[in-house]
């Protein structure tokens, strides 16, 4: 499990922003948004960004991977083919170059069940799914998995 860094707000639309510097190629940064009032859904996970030197993954978790159904089905072996449909839904990639060594400033940008994700003031791409328009998002983890420095972190609701 990666280290994780945690700070609480609530938004159900909003921004989140920040400065990070990922030191070697192999080095990535998750954003994991959360609201553990849900129970549907495994330790409240809603919806990830992965950033990485190559590539920026955005997985809606609350429909997807985490939804207590499917993690079960998963674990047994026994995903149906619609879950794996709803698997394959709940995912994408972006490609991107992200210098490793060099800092970077990225924006999230929720609003209703799009994410639109930005980096050095770029677009990166956008990302339509159910479980971006949870109503409350009220949990924001920062995931290192191996090294990543974050500054100026900013949050701000649009409603």
């Amino acid at each position: 499990h990666a280290t994780s860094v945690r700070q609480a707000f609530e938004f159900r639309d909003g921004t989140v922003g920040l400065r990070f510097r990922l030191p070697a190629e192999s080095d990535t940064l998750t954003l994991n948004f959360a609201d553990m009032k849900l129970k549907s859904v495994h330790a409240g996970h809603l919806f990830k960004v992965t950033i990485g030197t190559r590539k920026v993954t955005v997985v809606d978790q609350k429909t997807g991977i985490m939804d207590l159904e499917i993690r079960e089905a998963r674990k047994k072996g026994t995903l149906s083919r619609e879950q794996e449909k709803i698997l394959e839904c709940a995912t994408t990639t972006f490609p991107v170059q992200v210098p490793a060594g060099d800092w970077h400033e990225v924006e999230l940008r929720i609003e209703g069940d799009e994410l639109r994700c930005g980096i050095d003031g770029r677009e990166v791409g956008r990302f339509q799914s159910p479980g971006f328009a949870h109503e409350t998002k009220r949990l924001l983890r920062l995931l290192v998995a191996r090294q990543a420095e974050v500054d100026d972190v900013r949050i701000w609701k649009l409603r």
